[in-house]
């Protein structure tokens, strides 16, 4: 396996992956049964950051084949069968800002469940959305896409047809536009989709937010650090 680019999890920074920093092993079934043979892909990352270190776990069931030196194998082009996170138990990111914690569990949740129950998880993240745009923004009219509209004029217009392009997207776009709590069928893309745009949101606006106020606070605090030094002598006089 070759090197590849990765997000830790844990500390949200990204990192070039090679052969020391991760351990891949496989199990394989080859007991005759109704699939045929599988292999159980198992695969352990540790984070290259040293203030992390941690490390995650998961686990994917491919196809398999016997080639011709009577070797396992597992059939990776084709996609996996099925795929679980053991550690993390989802692909939730960490948010390093002050975000109020019920969008960060509705964000979590929406993501633990995205492949268990795609509609759940599109569910949990349309009312994230809803709670992004009611506490960032101070806008509460009742319906999801009311409070879109309102807020077309607060933003850049690339990130506003990015939120409205995902209101249309099948059955999620016409979802939208009712109540929030209502449950429609929704498929895994479309419930991945919604989560990368809370995740992008999140960025955006919270933690862009929060880099700029603390960026603006040093320049304020530098000022008055000089401000005091040239009036210390005229003090001491």
């Amino acid at each position: 396996m070759n090197d590849f680019n990765w997000t830790c999890p844990f500390c949200d920074r990204d990192s070039a992956i090679t052969i020391e920093r991760y351990v891949s092993e496989s199990v394989f079934l080859t007991i005759a049964n109704s699939t045929g043979p599988v292999g159980l892909q198992v695969m352990f990352i540790v984070c290259p950051n040293q203030k992390c270190c941690r490390f995650t776990l998961k686990t994917e069931l491919f196809p398999a084949f016997k080639d011709g030196r009577g070797n396992m194998n597992v059939l990776s082009n084709k996609g996996s069968i099925n795929q679980w996170n053991l550690i993390p138990d989802s692909r939730a990111r960490t948010f390093k800002a002050e975000i109020p914690e019920v969008i960060l569990q509705d964000y979590r949740e929406a993501c633990l469940i995205r492949d268990l129950s795609p509609k759940a998880s599109a569910t949990l993240s349309r009312r994230c959305l809803q709670g992004i745009i009611r506490d960032y923004w101070k806008v509460k009219t009742g319906r999801l896409v009311d409070e879109i509209k309102a807020i077309e004029e607060k933003i850049d217009s690339t990130t506003w047809q990015a939120i409205d392009a995902i209101r249309k997207v099948g059955n999620i776009g016409a979802h939208m536009e009712k109540d929030i709590d209502l449950i429609v069928e929704v498929d895994p893309s479309e419930a991945q989709l919604l989560i990368g745009l809370i995740e992008l949101l999140l960025n955006d606006w919270y933690v862009a937010r929060e880099r700029r106020n603390e960026n603006l606070a040093a320049v304020i605090s530098l000022a008055q650090s000089k401000d005091k030094a040239k009036t210390k002598p005229a003090e001491e006089k």
